[in-house]
């Protein structure tokens, strides 16, 4: 049965063509540019980009220096992933490689000892075949000194949507990206958690609602899902939410990277009430106390800013924000804008990525951490425990009424939800 996603992709796209028409500037980068990186580099961009036209996508270019992995998908009912990549940084060995590793996140997020999250199985959704997963994971683990995680050792597992070993013969070069992004930031948050990657035969709602459940079916405890689109319907169950709620299991979804989205609007998976919904920031190193200051990954900073809004699905209990009468996203947040963003292995290069498409996998690593999924339900904990997040107090991803729905506060905001992760203690 086809489900009534009628709209679905179409505000993504929307959003990303009058991005390119009225960008504010991408920024200079905050990064140490790696050596060698130029502006020829923003010609090995995306090379699936070749069939776009005929998939109906739009241009994934969308800053002088930021482009997405994958250009928008318009079709119905189909999903776009959401990370970015800087274009003018691509590095080789240490020390030309740019970007927050490891010990940076960890440091910036207080997360505890690696010797934590032992065991415990953190899937990864994404759509279509990865054919060097193995070997890109391998060289992101050694070049940061953690513990081998491959299928031999039984720490990876590479599945298809109906949970077999032959993956999607089918590969598309901005998904791989995205797949390197997310297993490389769930190795840098929980080091010894086991990763689970299933791969969907396709970026259609259908097939990557099947290796959601797959995952869950398979033992992951924690689910990250880093792609979205927009949902038409009125009601969660008319939006796919069968795939996504699972009591027992923390399932993630990055909010997007087009800013507010607007009221009313449903982008998904994101936005359904079982999910938690993960925002993304601009994080620099410096500041008193803490050591790393925050603000909402906005638009006057690389891409487009972190995604927000008021969706018309019903409101869980435990939410209690009073100027959205349906769910609000997003419920947490992390580092998101690509320029301040993190190192990634793929494909024999290193890149710089951005987008919510760090923020969730990093959140579903400190899930993995606390290792606490069979006793919450959905985001709740980040509501009750706020003492145990940071704060995110100023910048916007737009302009919307009530204003905190786009714009950074004290206590609860859209954009950043409760605050980003302080230690593993709302986890």
């Amino acid at each position: 049965m086809r489900l009534p996603l009628k709209s679905c992709g179409l505000f993504a796209a929307v959003m990303l063509l009058s991005a390119c028409g009225s960008q504010q500037g991408a920024g200079t980068s905050q990064l140490p540019l790696a050596q060698g990186a130029g502006s020829s580099n923003a010609a090995q961009s995306f090379a699936g980009s070749q069939n776009a036209a005929t998939r109906g996508e739009t241009e994934h270019l969308i800053g002088a220096n930021v482009r997405r992995s994958c250009a928008v998908d318009m079709r119905p009912e189909y999903m776009t992933c959401d990370a970015l990549v800087r274009t003018d940084i691509v590095g080789g060995a240490k020390p030309d490689i740019s970007g927050y590793g490891p010990a940076d996140l960890q440091a910036a997020y207080n997360l505890p000892s690696s010797t934590d999250g032992s065991g415990v199985t953190v899937a990864i959704v994404d759509a279509y075949g990865y054919p060097t997963a193995a070997a890109d994971l391998a060289a992101y683990r050694t070049q940061w000194g953690l513990p081998a995680c491959t299928t031999s050792n039984g720490c990876l597992t590479l599945l298809n949507q109906f949970g077999k070993k032959k993956l999607p013969h089918k590969s598309n070069p901005g998904w791989d990206e995205e797949q390197a992004l997310d297993v490389d930031m769930v190795s840098a948050a929980c080091p010894n958690c086991k990763i689970m990657l299933v791969e969907a035969n396709s970026a259609s709602f259908k097939s990557l609602g099947t290796a959601v459940d797959t995952a869950v079916t398979m033992g992951a405890t924690v689910v990250s899902n880093s792609y979205s689109g927009s949902c038409s319907g009125k009601k969660a169950s008319e939006c796919g939410d069968k795939w996504y709620n699972h009591p027992g299991v923390v399932v993630l979804a990055s909010a997007g990277d087009s800013g507010y989205w607007g009221a009313g609007v449903n982008n998904v998976p994101a936005g359904l009430p079982e999910v938690v919904a993960v925002g993304g920031t601009t994080l620099h190193k410096g500041g008193s106390g803490r050591g790393w200051t925050e603000t909402v990954w906005g638009r006057s900073a690389g891409g487009e800013g972190t995604g927000s809004g008021c969706t018309s699905f019903t409101k869980p209990s435990w939410q209690t924000d009073t100027g959205c009468t349906g769910r609000t996203a997003n419920d947490v947040a992390a580092v998101g804008d690509p320029n301040t963003g993190v190192a990634v292995y793929y494909n024999g290069k290193w890149l710089v990525f951005g987008g919510t498409s760090v923020s969730s996998p990093l959140n579903g690593g400190i899930f993995g951490l606390a290792n606490n999924s069979a006793t919450l339900t959905g985001a709740q904990s980040f509501y009750t425990n706020t003492a145990d997040l940071y704060d995110v107090t100023s910048g916007a991803n737009g302009t919307c009424t009530p204003s905190y729905i786009c714009t950074g506060g004290v206590g609860y905001d859209g954009p950043t939800g409760n605050g980003t992760p302080n230690g593993i203690g709302a986890y």
